[in-house]
């Protein structure tokens, strides 16, 4: 593959970071936009350096101009406790973000890929979640300035799509977990792994029988970088590790793994949190030849090892 001029919005972040080393290893010149309202520079600190790669602090919902031949759009805060800090904002970053990308690649002709998420799926009724399923989303709840957003974004997509001719892809991620995840991160992975590692609590919502299918992190970027060199299929397809885990199987399983004093306690369950989510992924096999190749605890312990680093820094991030 030649080298192509890259762009990724929200590259300071968790899967934008992880993303943009990918592409570096494959020669790719990369820019990477990021207001690090929850990205971090330390995220990107080993591409310092790198002819090949630049940093630009900017806030998507600003325009940005310049030529790329790939954009990935993944500005977004994606933890609950981080959209909900300022729902405005998080509902602004997902619609002006994508309008000001989608944008950009209409005038330099570039292919742009959206990163969506499972929760366009909202509470679901189908089980696992098809492509094809529109969901059951709250739009008028405490978690919706995520989920609404995104599903907008998805709409301009299509419509830029449809409309402009822009070459526009769609993926769905799911639970997404590994290095790079903030200690404070607010997601149950990291809750539960710096829970136990600080023998705490562990904080279950609801009585844990919810479910969750954890992808890790370099499967992911597998699944993002392959639906990206896939020409003439826009999507949505769903990314995610369809092994389902209810939420107090993965507490205990942490909880082992770290061999911790921790005792699960319950909590209120979140307005709208979902009951189950598991991803159909025969689209992503069929069209991308993609499927996860690593097991829960096998991810686990990688990132359970990077947390016990992280927390001998002495600081929350």
């Amino acid at each position: 593959m030649n080298a192509k001029k890259i762009l990724i919005t929200g590259g300071a972040g968790f899967i934008g970071s992880h993303l943009t080393g990918e592409l570096l290893k494959l020669g790719h010149n990369v820019t990477v936009l990021d207001n690090l309202s929850s990205g971090r520079l330390e995220n990107l600190r080993e591409y310092e350096g790198n002819d090949s790669f630049r940093f630009v602090r900017h806030d998507v919902s600003e325009p940005y101009c310049e030529d790329f031949e790939w954009i990935f759009n993944f500005a977004c805060p994606a933890s609950p406790d981080a959209y909900q800090t300022d729902p405005i904002q998080t509902t602004k970053t997902s619609m002006l973000g994508v309008f000001n990308m989608l944008g950009l690649a209409k005038r330099c002709g570039a292919r742009l890929l959206q990163a969506s998420t499972s929760e366009v799926y909202g509470d679901p009724k189908v089980h696992p979640q098809v492509e094809s399923y529109w969901g059951n989303v709250n739009p008028i709840g405490v978690r919706s300035c995520y989920d609404e957003g995104k599903r907008v974004a998805e709409t301009l997509c299509s419509d830029y799509r449809r409309q402009n001719g822009v070459d526009t892809k769609i993926i769905r991620i799911f639970n997404t977990y590994g290095p790079r995840m903030r200690v404070n991160d607010g997601r149950v992975v990291s809750n539960f792994i710096v829970q136990a590692l600080q023998g705490k609590d562990i904080t279950v919502y609801g009585d844990g029988s919810q479910t969750r299918s954890f992808c890790y992190v370099s499967d992911l970027v597998r699944g993002i970088l392959a639906m990206m060199g896939k020409d003439g299929f826009p999507g949505p397809v769903n990314l995610g590790n369809p092994g389902e885990f209810t939420v107090r199987e993965l507490a205990e399983i942490v909880i082992g793994m770290t061999g911790s004093k921790s005792r699960i306690i319950n909590l209120p369950l979140p307005s709208d949190d979902p009951t189950v989510r598991r991803p159909d992924i025969s689209l992503a096999k069929s069209e991308l030849g993609w499927e996860p190749k690593i097991a829960l605890k096998e991810g686990l312990k990688m990132t359970i090892a990077y947390f016990e680093k992280e927390l001998t820094k002495g600081e929350i991030k």
